[in-house]
């Protein structure tokens, strides 16, 4: 009793955050989605039009404009993402061939589950990824409720074994995220693990919009490969 009594009182500091934080964190589901749906809906005149016209240059090589693949969504809901394509229409096919007769990239592809020289990549894919154009329909992700505009890179369903973690699937995959202005291209698959769980225990709109404007300067610089 007389340790209770001697404690010190709370700061008026400590008792903002005490009384705010809580309305924070219940507030910052809306606002986020909030600002999805307005920043989608705003840029959409700009974005069909983009979009349109490279869907056509990608047209050029006769396949498919879109391309369509199943991802895991929050709490491991499955979804239909969209991107405008950037591989040959085999590319499934092509890959196993390739890894089959090259050690190296089979290592490589096993660690980061991606490839710095990718022979899937069609001519105009190259400069789409570069700049992170294809991913522009993913929009529509957003519009629906599947994704957000930040959060965890989607994930593919045969990946979920070699996710370690928990973290990605209490929050919606992003168009953009802390992974992908930072490492990006430079850290394994299970790394990418650390920076979902670092941004979900960071989450506010701060963070969101710091965030949506490094990922201007990445896209600037053509980071995407």
């Amino acid at each position: 009793m007389l340790d209770r009594l001697q404690a010190p009182y709370p700061s008026a500091a400590a008792i903002g955050i005490a009384l705010f934080a809580p309305r924070t964190i219940r507030l910052y589901p809306s606002i986020k989605r909030g600002f999805d749906v307005g920043a989608v809906v705003v840029t959409s005149p700009l974005t069909l039009v983009l979009v349109g016209a490279m869907a056509l240059l990608v047209r050029l090589d006769g396949g498919p404009a879109f391309y369509r693949q199943q991802r895991l969504g929050k709490d491991g809901r499955i979804f239909s993402i969209w991107k405008l394509r950037s591989m040959v229409p085999d590319a499934e096919q092509k890959l196993r061939d390739y890894l089959e007769s090259n050690p190296a990239a089979k290592y490589e592809w096993t660690k980061a589950q991606k490839l710095r020289q990718d022979p899937r990549i069609t001519w105009i894919g190259r400069y789409l990824r570069k700049y992170s154009l294809d991913e522009l329909p993913q929009l529509f992700n957003v519009l629906r409720g599947d994704m957000s505009l930040i959060g965890p890179r989607p994930i593919c369903v045969d990946q979920r074994r070699l996710y370690p973690g928990t973290a990605y699937y209490r929050l919606r995959p992003g168009l953009t995220g802390l992974w992908q202005v930072n490492e990006r291209n430079n850290c394994s698959f299970a790394e990418r693990a650390g920076y979902d769980g670092r941004y979900a225990a960071e989450l506010s709109f701060s963070l969101d919009m710091r965030i949506l404007s490094k990922t201007a300067l990445v896209v600037t610089r053509g980071t995407g490969l």
